[in-house]
């Protein structure tokens, strides 16, 4: 899958060494994790697949957005980087042709 950043001081802060440790400390190891497991699928419904990453559509104001964990309270917030967004006809994401993602934070929104 093709990964885009909200902002360039998140893309350091996610694939710098230094400063991943640096932002995130104990998190790190999980997070590049998740990252490499988003980078290495073809699409996002085998990330559906990964049952620890947990991968979930949010609701509410963040609808639109995904989620993986990273830690009991801790997820990557995500959302599909496609124009039009594929949607399937319910209105839900069409997670087997979602293939670019930004990564917009990493939050405890718990």
């Amino acid at each position: 899958m093709e990964i885009k950043y909200k902002n360039r001081k998140l893309e350091n802060q996610l694939t710098l060494p230094k400063e991943i440790i640096k932002s995130f400390g104990q998190f790190a190891v999980k997070i590049n994790q998740r990252l490499k497991e988003l980078s290495d699928a073809d699409n996002l419904a085998i990330i559906g697949t990964l049952p620890a990453a947990n991968c979930h559509e949010l609701k509410g104001s963040s609808k639109g957005k995904l989620a993986v964990d990273i830690s009991k309270n801790y997820r990557l917030i995500f959302e599909p980087n496609h124009s039009p967004i594929p949607k399937k006809d319910d209105g839900g994401l069409n997670w087997e042709e979602i293939t670019k993602i930004q990564i917009n934070e990493i939050v405890d929104y718990h």
